[in-house]
């Protein structure tokens, strides 16, 4: 038996077989295709060139791939946009968060509602790059007109920036003839008789009241803590002395001996104006700060306030500066008196100079201003309360807050003013600090963990880095860029790599003479 094999017909042979076959198209030869040219042609090797900087760099082991949901990596790597601060200002660096360039201008920020003050206060280690940044801050503000005053450089840290400028300091101490009358009427005798009487009455009581501070900040120094008698006899002999009795016709000039020389030998209008029974009681109970006085102007500092001015500032200089790195050899103490007159002095000074300018007042080192005792702290205080009202931004710079805090026991009232005084301070520059002083910062500027943990890790890395607080808004992540001319002349460790002198004398070497005037500017 043969089987038959068949096979299926297709669909052609099926048309053929029962109908006509169907018209067959032309095929088109097809073109081989051509791969689209990049518009984004890569310039370098997949990986990059092995170079530092240079693309990516070769690791030994492969990378970890992750992967998850665009709503979780979000979290992660949330979109970044520009910084909230507006671009006016000193240009300080750039904020690593963002990427842009970091401007810094107080009273900008008051005027756009970004803080209520002009103040700014400094906290980190030493070697962080605090100075530098100020110096920085200082020079660029020039750019826009702001005039600085540095009141009392105690490190002669900023001396090389005024040489820089053409500017000579101020320098008082050993071997200079520089003499700073602390009671020096300053500008308020060179408009006095352009005012009429009711703008004398109350710029003269504006300058005794400060002049009384400062002679009850100077008592308390020696130990002594003054009353409100003492303060009440103060002013009455700083008006008889200064002329305010005889009709305001004419200011006379007043120095510190001036005040002891009337406290010691009170006569008879004195002792009855101040309601005393007789001149033996009086001499009794203004004893012990007409001795406190005397201690002053016998004591280390003699001869450097208690002597009429015998220089003048001048004002279309770009900055000023009074060195007082001379005075160290003397004693912590007589540091923070001269601190304590230089900030009198200083506040004094530029409230007087009616020009509508801002200005800029560096109190480095206030901490030591401020363990003088109560009345030393607010005086401070008054002066960073009045900056917005006056144009002024105040810079006070420390090392931490422990330092403002160590005025007096804890939970007295000088405590509690030195915790008001970083309340006044709107802005917040804190440089790297360890875990202890941190836990301080967050404490007294409510700082996040994050923040806290950014002044303990990151700032540490790297100089010039810091955390920028704007009163209760987020910190900035700053850091701080200076070209290489600004490195030369910030540097403050220029001093370590001096090679030391064949033969110096202390008493003769540096400038013996105090300039007529610390100008220069051209």
């Amino acid at each position: 038996m043969t089987r038959r094999i068949t096979t299926e017909r297709t669909a052609a042979q099926l048309l053929t077989d029962f109908g006509a076959p169907p018209a067959r198209k032309p095929r088109t030869p097809v073109a081989p295709s051509t791969p689209p040219e990049r518009i984004n042609r890569s310039a370098a090797p997949r990986r990059g060139r092995t170079r530092p900087g240079e693309g990516w760099a070769p690791v030994e082991a492969p990378l970890t791939v992750y992967q998850a949901a665009t709503h979780e990596i979000g979290g992660l790597f949330p979109l970044l946009a520009a910084n909230g601060i507006p671009a006016v200002g000193a240009r300080i660096g750039y904020d690593t968060l963002s990427g842009g360039a970091f401007y810094a201008h107080p009273i900008e920020w008051v005027l756009r509602g970004r803080c209520t003050n002009s103040n700014m206060v400094i906290f980190g280690e030493p070697g962080r790059g605090k100075s530098s940044t100020v110096v920085a801050f200082l020079l660029r503000m020039m750019l826009f007109g702001v005039r600085t005053l540095i009141s009392g450089d105690v490190k002669g840290e900023y001396t090389p920036l005024l040489h820089a400028l053409g500017v000579h300091p101020i320098a008082l101490g050993r071997g200079s003839r520089a003499r700073l009358n602390a009671l020096d009427l300053g500008p308020l005798a060179h408009h006095w008789e352009s005012w009429p009487v009711g703008r004398q009455r109350e710029e003269l009581d504006g300058v005794l009241g400060r002049w009384v501070k400062l002679l009850t900040a100077l008592a308390e120094a020696q130990g002594y803590s003054p009353t409100v008698t003492d303060e009440a006899v103060l002013s009455q002999v700083l008006r008889r002395l200064v002329g305010a009795a005889d009709g305001y016709t004419h200011l006379r000039p007043v120095t510190i001996p001036d005040v002891q020389r009337e406290l010691a030998t009170a006569d008879t209008t004195l002792w009855e104006t101040t309601r005393f029974a007789h001149r033996r009681q009086f001499l009794d109970q203004l004893r012990p700060i007409t001795d406190a006085l005397a201690n002053l102007i016998h004591g280390p500092l003699a001869g450097l306030f208690d002597e009429p001015t015998n220089f003048e500032l001048d004002w279309a200089a770009p900055i000023q500066s009074m060195d007082l790195s001379r005075l160290r050899s003397r004693g912590d103490q007589a540091v923070a008196v001269a601190l304590t007159c230089l900030g009198s002095w200083s506040s004094m000074i530029t409230d007087l100079q009616d020009d509508g300018e801002i200005r800029i007042v560096v109190r480095d080192e206030v901490w030591r201003q401020m363990r003088l005792g109560p009345k030393a702290v607010q005086a401070v205080d008054s002066d960073l309360r009045l900056s917005r009202a006056e144009k002024k931004i105040q810079i006070l710079v420390g090392h931490k807050p422990s330092d403002f805090l160590s005025v007096g026991n804890a939970g007295s009232q000088e405590v509690a003013i030195a915790k008001d005084l970083l309340a006044l301070c709107s802005t917040r520059i804190l440089f790297g600090q360890s875990t202890r002083v941190a836990d301080e910062l967050a404490e007294d500027f409510a700082l996040s963990g994050k923040e806290s943990d950014v002044t303990t890790g990151w700032c540490m890395e790297r100089t010039g880095r810091a955390l920028w607080k704007i009163e209760n808004k987020p910190g900035y992540k700053v850091q701080s860029v200076l070209s290489r001319v600004e490195k030369k002349a910030f540097d403050t460790n220029a001093q370590l790599r001096q090679p030391p002198a064949a033969s110096s004398n202390p008493e003769t070497d540096g400038e013996g003479d105090a300039p007529t005037t610390s100008g220069g500017w051209s």
